[in-house]
Order: C-alpha cells, then sequence, then structure tokens
C-alpha cells in the first residue's frame, strides 16, 4: 500500500469509502454486516488506514456499522472520517445534537476526521451564519482533541468555495472534491485545485471512477491507452491519473463487494503516475467522451446579453451537461435547485433571442425546454 505524509502521519494513499457499501436484497438501509467485516478485514490486513463515513449514508446505517466493525481494532490502527449533515438545511440548528450522536452511533470517542459535508451554492450562507454555531461548535471540538482534524467536502462552484475559505480557510486542514480525469474539466476539478493549493489545502478525492462509468469505458479507449501501458486496467487508468496529481493525499473509492476492494488495493500497492504523453492521452479520451455528449457552449456570454428573462445561460447549459452526461445524478438538480424560480431553465420563454448571437450555433430553447422536463420528470 502506499502511503502518503499528512502533517506527523502516514495515510493509506487508498481509503474505504463507506457510502455504497454491499446492502441485503437491495435495501440500502440493510447492510450486509458480515461482508463489510470481511471487507475491512481484508483491507487492515493490505494496509488501508483510512475509513470515511458519514451520518446519511445508507439511511443513517454506515455509521453504526463502520463503527460496530472499526471498534473490533485497535484504535490507533485506523483512522475514522464522517461529516456534519449541511446537505439537509433542516440540521442546520442541530450540530450540538447531531454530533454527540454520531460518537454515540460510531461507539467512538474521537473523530479523527470530520467535515462540513457537501459545501454548495444550497448550504453556503447557512454554513456562513454564524446564528447556527455549527463552525465555532466544531472548532471547540477540534480544540478538546474530539476531532483530530477538520476539513470539508463540496460539489460547490469555484466561487461558492472560495466564499467558504475566505471565512473558514484558516482552520481547513484538507479538502474533500469529485476529482477524475473527467471532472477534470467538466466539473473544474483542476480550478478548484488551484483554489486550495492557494491556501496549502491537501486534496482528498471522492467519485474517483465517477460511479463506475470510468471503470467501464468503451473497449476503444482502452485499446488506444494499451499503447502506453499495455497491461493497466480501465480502473486503473483514473487511479493513475490521480496518482499524477501532487496535491491529491487519499482517494476514497466506495466499494460494493469484495473483488472491487482487491482489484484497487493490487492498484494503489504501486505508485505508477502518468508521464506527459499519458496525461495528454487520458485528457484526450476525456474530451472525446465529453464531447459526444454535451452541449458545446464556450461560456462567450453573448446570450445573456439578449435574453429578456436574464438567464444565466452558460450556467444552466453547464448544469445540463452535467445532468445529460452522467445520466441524472443530484448535482444539476441541486444546483438548479439553488436558483429562484425565474431564474432556472423552465423559466426561458423560448425567444430564441439568444440564439441569433451564439457562436456555436447552439439550440439554446431546446436545451433548456429538454432540461426542464428532465428536472420536472
Amino acid at each position: 500500500m502506499i502511503y502518503k505524509e499528512f502533517q506527523d502521519i502516514k495515510l493509506s494513499a487508498l481509503g474505504m469509502g463507506a457510502m455504497r457499501l454491499p446492502v441485503i436484497n437491495g435495501d440500502n438501509s440493510k447492510i450486509d454486516e458480515n461482508a463489510v467485516a470481511e471487507m475491512v478485514a481484508y483491507a487492515m490486513e493490505k494496509g488501508i488506514n483510512y475509513y470515511d463515513t458519514a451520518w446519511g449514508y445508507h439511511d443513517g446505517q454506515s455509521e453504526v456499522v463502520m463503527g460496530k466493525v472499526l471498534n473490533q481494532y485497535p484504535r490507533e490502527s485506523y483512522y475514522i472520517a464522517t461529516k456534519f449533515p449541511g446537505y439537509d438545511l433542516s440540521n442546520m440548528n442541530k450540530v450540538k445534537e447531531i454530533f454527540p450522536k454520531q460518537l454515540e452511533k460510531t461507539g467512538m470517542e474521537y473523530f479523527d476526521f470530520y467535515l462540513f459535508h457537501n459545501v454548495n451554492e444550497v448550504n453556503i450562507d447557512a454554513y456562513l451564519d454564524p446564528q447556527y454555531g455549527i463552525y465555532d461548535y466544531l472548532i471547540e471540538q477540534r480544540d478538546k482533541g474530539i476531532i483530530k482534524h477538520l476539513g470539508f467536502s463540496t460539489h460547490g462552484s469555484v466561487e461558492t468555495i472560495s466564499r467558504f475559505l475566505k471565512a473558514y480557510g484558516k482552520d481547513m486542514e484538507f479538502c474533500q472534491i469529485q476529482l477524475n480525469y473527467i471532472d477534470y474539466t467538466l466539473q473544474k476539478a483542476k480550478e478548484v485545485i488551484e483554489l486550495l493549493n492557494e491556501y496549502n489545502i491537501p486534496v482528498w478525492v471522492m467519485e474517483p471512477l465517477r460511479g463506475g462509468k470510468l471503470a467501464n469505458i468503451d473497449d476503444n479507449y482502452l485499446e488506444q491507452l494499451k499503447d502506453h501501458r499495455i497491461s493497466e486496467t480501465k480502473p486503473g487508468w483514473a487511479f493513475r491519473f490521480l496518482q499524477s496529481i501532487p496535491q491529491v493525499t487519499v482517494t476514497l473509492s466506495g466499494m460494493s463487494n469484495f473483488e472491487q476492494l482487491k482489484e484497487n488495493i493490487e492498484t494503489f500497492c504501486t505508485d505508477a503516475p502518468l508521464n506527459d504523453t499519458e496525461w495528454t492521452a487520458i485528457l484526450g479520451i476525456a474530451d472525446d467522451m465529453i464531447s459526444k455528449i454535451v452541449v458545446p457552449c464556450t461560456g462567450c456570454k453573448y446570450c445573456t446579453e439578449k435574453c429578456p428573462m436574464e438567464l444565466n445561460i452558460p450556467a444552466l447549459i453547464e448544469f445540463y451537461n452535467e445532468y445529460v452526461f452522467t445520466g441524472g445524478g443530484f448535482l444539476p438538480g441541486m444546483k438548479v435547485g439553488a436558483l429562484s424560480e425565474n431564474k432556472r431553465p423552465s423559466a426561458c420563454i423560448g425567444c430564441r433571442s439568444c440564439e441569433g448571437v451564439c457562436p456555436q450555433n447552439i439550440k439554446i430553447s431546446e436545451a433548456m425546454q429538454d432540461f426542464a422536463a428532465k428536472l420536472k420528470g
């Protein structure tokens, strides 16, 4: 197992995410504890020492099961991370009841890593609002040693993350972002990494395989990559991409079965970052994958000058592209939901004024109509 230096400790470069644990009869709330115990035993044996859970994973059962399994091992042999569930605005005034409950659910006396969960456009104002006391309370727990390291996860825009960092950046020790060779450009992860670098904040990676999509890329892409590394696997290429980014410390993979765990551990037995040619090749494949599905908006904003509804059309197209590429997912809906009703794709009146000035000849009104219908459906 590869290890990365973080302050005065060594963390396994591969961490076990507990959002997609094996379940019984397809019921997300019924985790197969025996299967999880077997996976954790193997992970421990092979050197994984970082385990990531959260309040809402598996309908609240992930913290319970991971705590039960991990408590079978010496406390100094692993690091456990969980999060304050600010993705749900109804929790914002409950930090003083939720945090102790998390300790109880996991059976832990302290958390090695604790995060503000999913900082985004919907909750940024609440996270920054002192009336809820979230920041003050978590800093107090850190000062008491009940939280060893404080950070945040985010699916937010660069602008939203910048707001959060301006307020709390001096106290953030790490940041968990969605990062893979698709989202390096599609979700502007490259810009997020550069922003975090300004604050000397290391990167934790979530969705390294983009929900499994990058473990099942078309065979023709793998054939192209074999010209560079003949024996590398499809998921291996995604992990090698992340090994090439110096800011990345921990890569979390939500492994839902034993075979995925074994394969990923095998990959992380070696540190084999991409060379310049391989880096160019993998990003070229990402561009090709994206270009076959997304609307080719360049963000010139000529359209916004002509829109009588004053819609942020480039942003809406960005959300639309994400929706179409992913086949749904929660991110586009979350981002659109943060907008007022009169700024959503459904507010487009189909006047086509924007299309008259679009240098890419995008049928914007049709895209907005389709996006609104998809979100409604």
